[in-house]
């Protein structure tokens, strides 16, 4: 009996002792932030779309790392016609979107170098084959070496 309680003890020390180490993975969170030439290319490309047949199903913004994806999952289904559209900072040098499958099979790669007002864009249509999450991964790389840069990210759906 004595040596079952030292175990007990002895177990509940050890899991206390790891208890920080289950605790120490950093989770992304995604932060919203404000950019006026971003907010005015968006409101035209929404614009632009909804004249095309397109609806906003939604949009964000959000605040990156220079050189880090933002991951965005989204629910899609099968046989609707979607476009995305990523903006990135206007200073950013390179911007480059993937869109995976929930089998995390690559299903869309868009590179964008950045030398002009609208080379902060990318946009591409996508009918998903089956009704499943999907992950798209933007990542930009600006060339002033910003620590937080702003994206805004819209979902359209074609009514």
């Amino acid at each position: 009996m004595r040596n079952q309680i030292k175990n007990q003890v002895l177990i509940f020390m050890l899991l206390m002792a790891f208890k920080p180490v289950l605790h120490a993975q950093d989770v992304i969170r995604q932060v919203s932030c404000f950019d006026s030439t971003l907010k005015q290319q968006a409101d035209s490309l929404k614009l632009l779309f909804y004249r095309q047949g397109f609806i906003v199903v939604k949009e964000a913004t959000m605040t990156m790392e220079s050189e880090y994806e933002m991951p965005v999952i989204v629910p899609l289904r099968e046989g609707t016609w979607y476009n995305f559209v990523f903006i990135g900072e206007v200073s950013s040098r390179l911007i480059e979107l993937r869109m995976l499958d929930w089998d995390e099979r690559q299903v869309v790669y868009k590179k964008q170098y950045g030398q002009g007002m609208e080379s902060n864009i990318i946009s591409y249509s996508y009918i998903p084959k089956f009704s499943e999450y999907h992950m798209i991964k933007p990542v930009q790389i600006n060339k002033l070496k910003k620590k937080n840069i702003c994206g805004y990210i819209i979902m359209f759906k074609k009514v």
